[in-house]
C-alpha cells in the first residue's frame, strides 16, 4: 500500500493566459456580475473577486487563478448550502449579493514586498525526480514570485497579470495581491472532518457541529483508493520531512533504499502533514502544485493546498474525528 501522494514535479514554463478584461485592482474591486457568467478559460475580474470572497469566507476555491473553474464552482455550491440559499455551482445574482453582503473588504489590496519575501534561499530548479531531491538542504521556493503567489493563495500567472511591470524580487516594491491575509481573525477549534471522495472536499466542523471551513481536495485514486471509515488524528507536523520507503513502489522512483527529503513548500508532501489512524502512513498533506488540487489523483492520501492544510492543522483538535467516505 502506498503511503503518500507524489506530485508531478515539473518546472513547466509559465504561459500567459487569456484575459477577458483589464486586470487592475480597481477593475477587480469594482467588478459586478454580468448576464454572462465568468468563463473558465479566461481570467475575469468577477471570477477573481468571487474567488477572494469565497476564500475569505473559509469556503476555499483552492488556488485563486481568476478562472471560474471546478474548484470555484464547488466552493460556490458549498457557500450556498452554508447560507441556506437556493443555487448550486452557478454564480447567480442571489449568491453574488450574498458574497458581497457578507464581506465588504476589497478583493485586491496593495502589498509592499519585504526583505523576508526576497531573501531566500531559492532553488535554481525543482528536480523532477525524487532521488535528486534527497541531497538538497531544503525544498524551498524557486523564486520570490512563487513564494508571494502562495502567500496570497494565488497562481503565479494571476499575480503577474495583476502586476505586469513588477519584478517581485525587490524589497519595497509595491504589488497588487489577493486580500486573504487576516492576522487578527480567530477560528474555532475543529473537532470533526468530513472527507468526501466523490465531491473532492474536506468539510471542517466545530464542537457544536457548525461549519468552520470547506477545502477542495484530491482524495485517492481508482488504483490506490483511500479507505472508508472513521479515524483519529495521530500527528500534526508543520514543515515535515518526507521519508520514502521502497515498499511504496512509486512510479518513476528507482531507489531500492529508503531516503529522506528535507522540509519546504516544494517537499513532496508540501508544508504540512496531518497523520491519520488509517494505517501505513495515510494522512492529509500539502502539495508543490496547488493548481492540481481537486483535479488530479493522489496515491491514497488527502491532498490540499499548502495554505489550506496549514490552516486546518493549526486549528485541528488532537481529538478530532475524521470521517472518510
Amino acid at each position: 500500500m502506498l503511503r503518500l501522494w507524489i506530485p508531478l514535479l515539473l518546472c513547466a514554463a509559465l504561459v500567459t493566459p487569456a484575459v477577458s478584461a483589464e486586470l487592475t485592482a480597481d477593475a477587480v474591486n469594482g467588478a459586478e456580475l454580468r448576464k454572462r457568467p465568468p468563463a473558465e478559460e479566461k481570467m475575469d475580474p468577477v471570477a477573481i473577486r468571487a474567488q477572494v470572497l469565497l476564500d475569505r469566507a473559509r469556503i476555499s476555491p483552492g488556488e485563486i487563478d481568476g478562472r471560474f473553474g471546478d474548484n470555484a464552482r464547488t466552493a460556490l455550491a458549498a457557500f450556498a448550502r452554508a447560507k441556506g440559499l437556493a443555487g448550486d455551482a452557478k454564480l447567480t445574482p442571489e449568491l453574488w449579493d450574498a458574497l458581497l453582503r457578507g464581506d465588504q473588504a476589497p478583493a485586491i489590496v496593495s502589498y509592499t514586498i519585504t526583505r523576508d519575501d526576497v531573501k531566500g534561499p531559492f532553488l535554481k530548479k525543482l528536480p523532477q525526480h525524487m532521488e535528486d531531491m534527497k541531497d538538497l538542504p531544503a525544498l524551498g521556493y524557486t523564486s520570490p514570485r512563487e513564494a508571494l503567489a502562495e502567500k496570497f493563495h494565488m497562481s503565479e500567472q494571476l499575480l503577474s497579470a495583476l502586476n505586469p511591470k513588477a519584478s517581485f524580487d525587490k524589497e519595497g516594491e509595491q504589488i497588487a495581491v489577493a486580500n486573504v491575509i487576516r492576522p487578527d481573525e480567530k477560528a474555532p477549534e475543529i473537532m470533526r472532518l468530513d472527507i468526501s471522495k466523490d465531491a473532492g472536499t474536506v468539510q471542517a466542523f466545530d464542537k457544536d457541529g457548525r461549519l468552520v471551513a470547506v477545502f477542495p481536495a484530491t482524495v485517492g485514486s481508482e488504483e490506490k483508493p483511500t479507505p472508508d471509515g472513521t479515524f483519529k488524528v495521530t500527528s500534526r507536523d508543520a514543515d515535515p520531512n518526507y521519508r520514502y520507503n521502497p515498499d511504496y513502489e512509486f512510479k518513476g522512483v528507482k531507489s531500492r533504499k529508503p531516503f529522506t527529503i528535507k522540509p519546504g513548500p516544494n517537499n513532496p508532501v508540501g508544508a504540512y502533514w496531518i497523520g491519520l489512524s488509517v494505517g501505513n502512513g495515510y494522512g492529509i498533506h500539502g502539495t508543490a502544485e496547488p493548481s492540481k488540487v481537486g483535479k488530479s489523483e493522489s496515491h491514497g492520501c488527502v491532498r490540499l493546498t499548502n495554505w489550506d492544510v496549514r490552516f486546518l492543522g493549526d486549528h485541528l483538535s488532537k481529538k478530532a474525528k475524521v470521517e472518510l467516505h
